[in-house]
């Protein structure tokens, strides 16, 4: 069941970061009502650098952030099909995939909109559940995973 959990709710973060990916460089969806918005956007920089324009920089961090998403999801469901018994016992993995979701979930809430704070309390709910059952189980001793381990 764990296994499940952690490849369901890295399937959503992987889902939301190619859906933003295609959305910044195919679609209007990230355009302003306001057209002079972003025409001040491409004529404006930010006070670190004239070397970027603001809206260069909006079109990067949005690109970069669905990169984190979408790597985040990727490794997470390799890892979990590939190396199970050893995210099975490694209990870092779990608090650091919760810390990260958990960010996310925050950003979510404070910053962004409906639907993506639903998927990240999805993704958020799985790997919380992934925590519950392995603290449950007795028969899973947690320890540090080694480069010795996976070989």
């Amino acid at each position: 069941m764990p296994k499940y959990l952690i490849i369901a709710g890295s399937l959503i973060l992987l889902t939301l970061g190619l859906i933003h990916l295609l959305y910044t460089f195919f679609t209007n969806k990230f355009l302003t009502h306001n057209p002079e918005t972003a025409e001040n956007m491409k004529r404006d920089f930010p006070l670190i650098t004239k070397e970027t324009t603001m809206w260069k920089a909006w079109i990067g961090f949005n690109a970069s952030h669905s990169l984190g998403a979408i790597f985040f999801g990727t490794i997470n469901i390799y890892l979990a099909v590939n190396y199970f018994s050893i995210i099975q016992h490694d209990f870092f993995f779990s608090v650091f995939n919760l810390f990260t979701v958990g960010f996310y979930l925050w950003l979510s809430k404070k910053y962004w909109f409906r639907v993506p704070f639903i998927g990240i309390l999805l993704t958020t709910f799985c790997f919380v559940l992934v925590l519950v059952l392995k603290l449950s189980n007795p028969e899973i001793e947690f320890y540090n995973t080694t480069i010795q381990s996976i070989g």
